[in-house]
C-alpha cells in the first residue's frame, strides 16, 4: 500500500519532468488526498472520488468534471503502485459528458479590442490601470498565453534584438517573441510608470498589481470580466463569451487571415505559427482555423480561386 501524501509529490516530479507544470494540481490532490483521510480511507475509489469532485455543489458542472480528471490521472499512475486502486471512468457523470462542448472563441474586433483597453485606463488606480492595459494590448499583439505574460520579468524584454522571451512554458518550452515597434514602445512607456510608481523594485515581474507584486491569474480574470462588462461586450451564445484566452485567438486567426487574403502559400508557414505561439506541433493550431468564421471564409475563397468558379 502506498502513502497517499507520498505518491502525490512523487507523481508531480514525474509530471514535472515531462513538461507540465501542475500548479493548480498539486493542490487539488492534497486537497483530495487530505479528504481520503478524513473519511478513513487509504485508497482511491470511484465512491470517494465522485464525493470529492462534485465539490462544491454551487459551481457549474464543468469544474467537476475537471476536478474528477484530475484524480483519474492520479489513479492511473496509483494503480501501477497498487492494483486495488479504483480509476474513476469517464461515465461517472453522464449527463455533463452529454452536454459538453468546447467553448467557442470570442471574435474580438479590433474595436472591441480598443474598447477593453479603453476601459482599464480608467481604473482608479494609475498603477492598475497602466496594468490591465498593457497586458491586454501585449496579449493581443502578441498572442501569448496568459501564463506566460504573469511570469515575464524585466529581463525577459530584450531591447536590442526586440524580442519577448518566454521561459519554461508548457512542456518545459522556452521561445522568442519577436516585438512590432509600437509594442515595444508600450512597454517601454509602461515600464517608465511602473519605475515612478516603485522606484525600488519589489519584483522581478514585468507587470505588477498595485502593490508592487507580480500579478495572479485570479485577481486578473477578476478584473477582465470588470471590464468586459464596463466595455459593453456580452456573449454571442451560451458557448462564445468574451475570455481573457481569446485575445490568443484572436492573433493566431488574423494571422492566418491575413496569409490567405495575402495569397501565401499557408500550409508550409503554419509550423512557423507553431513555433511562434509555442505549440509542439501544427494540429494545435489548425483549431484556429475551424473556430474563425472569418478565417474560413478566406480559405474558402483562395480554395475556389485555385480550383477556378464553379459553374
Amino acid at each position: 500500500m502506498t502513502d497517499l501524501h507520498t505518491a502525490v509529490q512523487e507523481y508531480i516530479v514525474l509530471r514535472h519532468a515531462v513538461g507540465f507544470k501542475l500548479d493548480r494540481v498539486e493542490r487539488q490532490l492534497l486537497d483530495f488526498v487530505e479528504f481520503l483521510r478524513s473519511r478513513g480511507a487509504t485508497r482511491v475509489t470511484c465512491e470517494l472520488a465522485l464525493s470529492w469532485g462534485t465539490l462544491p455543489r454551487d459551481v457549474k458542472p464543468g469544474w467537476w468534471k475537471t476536478r474528477l480528471s484530475v484524480v483519474r490521472c492520479f489513479a492511473r499512475y496509483l494503480s501501477a503502485l497498487d492494483p486495488l486502486t479504483q480509476v474513476p471512468t469517464t461515465d461517472l457523470l453522464p449527463r455533463l459528458n452529454r452536454g459538453s462542448r468546447r467553448a467557442v472563441p470570442y471574435p474580438y474586433s479590433e474595436g472591441e479590442v480598443a474598447a477593453l483597453m479603453a476601459a482599464a485606463r480608467v481604473i482608479r488606480s494609475a498603477m492598475t490601470a497602466a496594468t490591465c492595459e498593457t497586458l491586454i494590448g501585449l496579449l493581443a499583439t502578441t498572442g501569448m498565453r496568459v501564463g506566460e505574460s504573469l511570469r515575464l520579468d524585466r529581463d525577459d524584454v530584450d531591447d536590442g534584438r526586440g524580442l519577448l522571451i518566454v521561459r519554461h512554458s508548457k512542456f518545459a518550452r522556452s521561445r522568442e517573441i519577436p516585438l512590432h515597434e509600437s509594442s515595444l514602445d508600450a512597454l517601454h512607456r509602461y515600464g517608465r510608470t511602473r519605475d515612478r510608481h516603485f522606484p525600488t523594485p519589489k519584483s522581478p515581474s514585468l507587470l505588477i498589481n498595485k502593490a508592487g507584486g507580480r500579478l495572479t491569474y485570479r485577481p486578473v480574470l477578476w478584473l477582465f470580466h470588470r471590464l468586459v462588462r464596463q466595455a459593453g461586450l456580452g456573449p454571442r451564445s451560451d458557448r462564445c463569451r468574451p475570455r481573457l484566452h481569446d485575445l490568443r485567438h484572436r492573433f493566431a486567426a488574423i494571422t492566418l487571415e491575413d496569409w490567405y487574403r495575402s495569397g501565401v502559400d499557408v500550409p508550409p508557414r503554419l509550423p512557423l505559427l507553431s513555433t511562434y505561439l509555442g505549440h509542439i506541433d501544427p494540429q494545435s493550431t489548425y483549431w484556429y482555423l475551424s473556430a474563425s468564421p472569418q478565417l474560413l471564409t478566406a480559405a474558402a475563397q483562395r480554395l475556389e480561386a485555385t480550383l477556378g468558379t464553379p459553374t
